[in-house]
C-alpha cells in the first residue's frame, strides 16, 4: 500500500487564477512552474493557449524551462459541434502550443449538452472521441477533464458512463472526474468513482473538486479510496468562487494519513515554504489556520497545553510539523528551525555558522522582524543581506543622503485626461563620492529606481543589466486603513539570476525604498560573486 504512487495535478496557474483578486503576471506563472517542479508535481497546468497574448508568451518561455520532473498541460475544450477535430482552432492551438500533455474538457450531464451546448448527446460523444484521438494521434498525452460528472451521473448514469467511455476507447490516459459545481459529498464521491472503475476497470481515472460545500479535499480523498489514481487542485486551494481542493493538503493526507506516495518525504518537508511562496506571489495571505501550512497549524497556547506538549507532543498535534516544513510555536511571532535556516543560508552561498551567536541570533532576529512584518519566503535577496550584516561581511555599496519624491498631475484639457508624473530626486554617497540624480517615471518607484540607477551607474556599471520585474504591495493590518504597516515586495532579475527583497515601513514610499536598495545591493553582491570577487 505504501508503495502506490498517485499522480498529481496542479491546476494553480489556470482553476487558480480564477480565483476573485489574484491575477499572476508572466514571471509569477513561472516562478510557480519553478517551485512546483521542485516540489515533485507530476503535471502543471499552465492554461489556454492563445487566449490571451500572456497565456501564449507563458506557454513559448516554459518550454526552455529545464523542468526535472514536472510535464507542462495545455487546458482547452472538445471540439465545437459539427466541426471536425482537425479542423478545429481551439485544438489547433492546443497542438501549437507544444505542451506534452492536453486537458480537454468534455460535457457530461446530459442536460448540459442539450441545454448549455445545445446539440444530441450522439453529437457531444463524437465530438469526445474525435478530440481525444485527434489529439493522441498528435503524440500527446490526453487528460479527458469529465466536466459535471456527478451532477451527470445522479440525472444519467449511462450516458455520463458512456462519456466516459467515448473518452478512455478515443486514447484519453486518463478520465478525471469532475466535481464542478463543488455541491457533492464524500459518500458521494465515492460510491460513484467506484462505480466507474468497475464499469471501466483497465482505465485510469483521476478527481477534480470544488470546495462549495466544504469537502473539496475529503472528496478528493474518498475518491482516491474508490481507485482514483490522479489527483487536480490548487495550491491553497484558491480558485472560483470558494476554491478548489487545496493540493498541497491532499498531498500531505496521502502521505501522511493514507500511507501513499505522491511527491516523497523529502519534497513534503518544503510544503509550508511552497504554501506561502504562492501565497506571496498572489499577493494574499496564507491563513493562519490553514492545514499543514498556516502558522497556526502547530500553535499551542501557555499553561497546562504548553506544559503537557513539552512530555507528549503527539497529544495536540497530529503530525510532526518538521515533515511538512513547519514548526510548532507557543509564542505569537514564528519560530524557524535551525536546520532550515542553516541550509537556506547555505543555497545562498553562506555559511551561518560562523555568524556571531550562530544561527540562534539569526532566528531571533528573523523572528523580532517578522513580528514588524517581514517575510523572507520571496525576498532571498533580503535574507541575503541579513545573513552577510550577521557574518560581518556587508558592506554598503551606496550610503542615503537623502531623496524626494514629486507627483504631478498634469491635466490635458483636449482630452479632458490627467496623466500623473512622478519626478524623485536622490543624493547619495559612494566611497567619498557625492551624487545626485533626479529621475522620472509614471508612478514613484519607478522614478526613485530611476534616480538611483543614474546615481550610482557610473561607481556600479552592472545596474545598467538589472531591472524590476514585479513590485506588489500588501496592507498588513487593513483595519488601520491608511494608516496601516505597508509591506512591499520586489523582484529583480539581471538576466542571469531573479532575486526578490522586501521592504516595511507605514510610508508605501519608505518601504519601497527599503525594497529598492536592497534589490540593487543584492544584485551588486550576485554580480561580484559570480565575478569571483
Amino acid at each position: 500500500m505504501a508503495d502506490k504512487r498517485i499522480a498529481t495535478y496542479d491546476t494553480t496557474l489556470r482553476d487558480g487564477e480564477q480565483c476573485e483578486g489574484i491575477t499572476l503576471s508572466l514571471e509569477d506563472k513561472l516562478a510557480i512552474v519553478r517551485r512546483l517542479d521542485e516540489f515533485g508535481i507530476d503535471i502543471i497546468e499552465g492554461g489556454y493557449p492563445a487566449s490571451n497574448p500572456k497565456d501564449v508568451a507563458f506557454f513559448r518561455e516554459v518550454a526552455a524551462m529545464d523542468l526535472r520532473h514536472a510535464r507542462i498541460a495545455a487546458f482547452g475544450s472538445t471540439c465545437r459541434k459539427g466541426v471536425a477535430a482537425a479542423d478545429d482552432e481551439g485544438l489547433v492551438d492546443l497542438l501549437a502550443s507544444g505542451a506534452p500533455v492536453v486537458t480537454i474538457v468534455g460535457k457530461t450531464w446530459d442536460a448540459q449538452v442539450e441545454r448549455a451546448l445545445r446539440t444530441t448527446l450522439d453529437e457531444n460523444l463524437r465530438m469526445i472521441a474525435d478530440s481525444v484521438a485527434y489529439l493522441a494521434a498528435a503524440g500527446r498525452e490526453v487528460v479527458f477533464d469529465a466536466e459535471h460528472f456527478f451532477d451527470g451521473y445522479k440525472a444519467n448514469a449511462a450516458y455520463a458512463l458512456a462519456c466516459v467511455g467515448a473518452a478512455v476507447e478515443a486514447g484519453a490516459v486518463s478520465v478525471d472526474l469532475c466535481e464542478t459545481n463543488g455541491g457533492a459529498l464524500p459518500f458521494e464521491v465515492e460510491d460513484v468513482v467506484g462505480a466507474v472503475r468497475a464499469a471501466y476497470p483497465q482505465a485510469r481515472f483521476g478527481i477534480h473538486c470544488h470546495n462549495d460545500s466544504g469537502c473539496a479535499v475529503a472528496n478528493t480523498l474518498a475518491a482516491v479510496r474508490a481507485g482514483a489514481t490522479q489527483v487536480q487542485g490548487t495550491v491553497n486551494g484558491i480558485g472560483e468562487r470558494v476554491g478548489n481542493a487545496d493540493l498541497l493538503t491532499v498531498i500531505a493526507d496521502l502521505e501522511l494519513k493514507m500511507g501513499l506516495r505522491a511527491v516523497g518525504s523529502h519534497s513534503l518537508m518544503q510544503l509550508t515554504s511552497l504554501s506561502q511562496y504562492v501565497a506571496e506571489l498572489c499577493n494574499v495571505s496564507v491563513s493562519p489556520h490553514h492545514p499543514y501550512s498556516g502558522a497556526s497549524a502547530f500553535a499551542h497556547k501557555g499553561g497546562l497545553h504548553a506544559s503537557a506538549i513539552a512530555r507528549f507532543p503527539e497529544a495536540y498535534e497530529h503530525v510532526n510539523p518538521a515533515v511538512v516544513g513547519n514548526g510548532a510555536r507557543m509564542l505569537v511571532s514564528e519560530l524557524a528551525g535551525k536546520a532550515s535556516l542553516l541550509q537556506k543560508a547555505a543555497s545562498l552561498g553562506f555559511r551561518l555558522e560562523e555568524a556571531e551567536g550562530g544561527a540562534q541570533a539569526v532566528l531571533d532576529d528573523i523572528k523580532a522582524r517578522e513580528a514588524r512584518g517581514f517575510t523572507y519566503e520571496v525576498a532571498d535577496g533580503s535574507l541575503g543581506l541579513l545573513l552577510m550584516r550577521h557574518l560581518g561581511i556587508y558592506r554598503p555599496s551606496f550610503t542615503l543622503e537623502s531623496f524626494r519624491v514629486i507627483v504631478d498631475d498634469r491635466e490635458d484639457t483636449g482630452a479632458l485626461a490627467k496623466d500623473a508624473l512622478s519626478e524623485a530626486t536622490v543624493k547619495i554617497h559612494v566611497g567619498d563620492a557625492r551624487f545626485v540624480a533626479t529621475g522620472e517615471s509614471a508612478g514613484p518607484v519607478g522614478a526613485l529606481d530611476n534616480a538611483l540607477r543614474m546615481a550610482i551607474v557610473e561607481s556600479y556599471p552592472q545596474v545598467a543589466h538589472m531591472e524590476l520585474t514585479d513590485y506588489k504591495v500588501r496592507l498588513l493590518d487593513e483595519s488601520q486603513g491608511t494608516d496601516a504597516i505597508t509591506r512591499v515586495t520586489i523582484t529583480a532579475t539581471d538576466g542571469v539570476d531573479t532575486w526578490g527583497t522586501v521592504g516595511v515601513s507605514e510610508n508605501v514610499i519608505e518601504a519601497s525604498w527599503n525594497a529598492l536598495v536592497d534589490s540593487l545591493e543584492y544584485g551588486l553582491h550576485r554580480a561580484r560573486v559570480r565575478a569571483g570577487k
